[in-house]
């Protein structure tokens, strides 16, 4: 899954560090998983606007989730706010998972 940016760089940064935010029931990466969307960087703002999913509207981990997310986030980039807006269109699928993941879960 391609993630929609405005900064390709910059992004690629984001990724490196969301990449350490697990879905602790699944035991993968938020990336490896297609739960980003998109990553745009508002440099006048100094705020990243962040728009994801999770595999399900009812997980038990989603709060959690996307505070890591929002965490790792303003870790990656102090001087920036980071907003994370959950969203469910287009859905998640299994067709969201990176071949890395498909590799991790077996699929």
């Amino acid at each position: 899954m391609n993630v929609i940016t405005n900064d390709n760089m910059k992004c690629m940064m984001a990724l490196a560090g969301l990449e350490l935010v697990m879905d602790p029931e699944i035991g993968l990466n938020v990336v490896d998983l297609g739960l980003i969307y998109e990553i745009n960087f508002i440099e006048e703002e100094h705020k990243i606007v962040c728009n994801m999913i999770l595999t399900t509207q009812f997980c038990p981990m989603g709060e959690s989730i996307v505070d890591n997310v929002k965490m790792s986030l303003q870790s990656s980039f102090a001087k920036n706010e980071a907003v994370v807006n959950l969203t469910f269109d287009p859905p998640w699928s299994l067709e969201n998972i990176s071949e890395i993941g498909r590799q991790f879960l077996n699929r």
